[in-house]
């Protein structure tokens, strides 16, 4: 098909006219279950009614009025966060990306302001991701995502993700902190192992560094829990999130604590778009729903009932599912045959996934999924299974 939009996806060629819940209905009529969401963003499913209702009210009023002025909406979401985080303030922009280069400018400028300008450089991992600005591009490891697109910025030291010893050997005196994703997601829902986010903080306390999470995919209930480092013993300095924090509207934002935060003074960072007020309309009602008693619980059951549905057709069609991986409804099956094709083949169960790294298939349906949802998401899966292995 010939389009003037400029061809910078591998596109499926399919298009939705409306979504409803978990479903969306193509334009030939056609009805998807969405365990996509739009790559982690749509984290109550499609036109949620308070959603809905949210930004239709706030569209009405005002829809931008720019931060030289307050934004009730934004003081509002940022006093929520405190009041369930470890963050003292919030920084609110557009994306993950965003969030996470403005994430970055915290952890040199922090160093700076201290009085060590030296410590200009960024710890962060393998197989991370992180964004694709070329700030965000450099701190993630993907070659393929950078070629190109050099020279890259100075200022980056890359350790494998997991390895404290690797990591401890790394700091050095001009090192500023340390930037890692709780669950690597587009590198394969790839949790970090038992006792590393807490040695990152040992570590980051004893040579006065920050530790900055990107929690772009992990966060908003996506885990569990509201962000993924509550199921650790440490608390971070910063964290980035955005994805599900508006439900399908474009919208991040940087957490961090009284430490960290005060090094980004008034004029340091800015942004136009970032927390205009159907933005904050569109997160306000996301918290609304994800901090109502129970909503987490639901997460974790219905993980419970996906995974023992996969373990059950790994184990009734031997030769498709290697692993799966992840925590609560972040999930990644690690695939025997090519994940692509495994991803296509879904599609055509009318079942759509999300591929990801290390031939991983990412399975990323709304939080407020039902058990009725599951059951026809892993039928889906095992008769592709079935496909594949016969």
């Amino acid at each position: 098909m010939i389009t003037p939009v400029m061809p910078t996806y591998a596109r499926a060629d399919l298009a939705f006219e409306k979504g409803e819940g978990p479903y969306l209905y193509a334009q030939d009529g056609r009805r998807f279950l969405d365990f996509g969401s739009g790559v982690a963003v749509n984290c109550l499913g499609h036109a949620h009614p308070h959603l809905v209702a949210a930004i239709t009210e706030q569209a009405n009023k005002v829809w931008h009025t720019s931060n030289l002025y307050r934004v009730p909406g934004q003081e509002k979401l940022a006093k929520r966060f405190v009041e369930h985080t470890f963050a003292d303030t919030v920084f609110f922009c557009n994306s993950g990306a965003e969030a996470n280069e403005a994430g970055l400018k915290m952890l040199r400028r922090y160093q700076y302001v201290n009085g060590h300008s030296e410590k200009n450089r960024i710890l962060v991992a393998s197989n991370a991701f992180h964004g694709r600005t070329i700030g965000t591009l450099t701190a993630g490891a993907s070659d393929k995502y950078r070629e190109g697109f050099g020279p890259m910025p100075e200022g980056f030291d890359r350790v494998a993700f997991g390895n404290l010893n690797e990591l401890r050997n790394a700091i050095s005196e001009k090192t500023a902190g340390i930037l890692v994703e709780p669950i690597q997601g587009e590198g394969g829902i790839m949790p970090a192992p038992k006792g590393y986010l807490e040695g990152l903080r040992k570590a980051a306390d004893e040579y006065g560094l920050l530790v900055m999470f990107d929690e772009v995919q992990t966060g908003i209930g996506r885990t569990g829990k509201l962000f993924a480092y509550e199921w650790s013993d440490m608390l971070p300095d910063i964290i980035s999130s955005a994805k599900g924090l508006g439900g399908g509207f474009p919208v991040g934002a940087l957490l961090a604590n009284e430490k960290a935060a005060a090094a980004l003074t008034p004029g340091m960072h800015g942004s136009t778009f970032g927390g205009n007020p159907l933005a904050m309309a569109a997160a306000n009602a996301v918290l609304d729903e994800v901090l109502k008693p129970g909503f987490f619980d639901n997460v974790l059951a219905m993980s419970k009932l996906i995974r023992d549905g996969l373990a059950a057709i790994a184990k009734k069609h031997p030769g498709f599912i290697d692993e799966v991986r992840g925590t609560g409804l972040l999930l990644g099956m690690k695939m025997v045959p090519n994940n692509g094709d495994v991803v296509g083949k879904l599609r055509d169960q009318n079942l759509l996934t999300v591929p990801a790294g290390d031939n991983v298939v990412r399975l990323l349906p709304p939080l407020n999924i039902t058990k009725t949802q599951v059951d026809e998401a892993l039928a889906a899966i095992d008769a592709v299974a079935a496909a594949f292995t016969s």
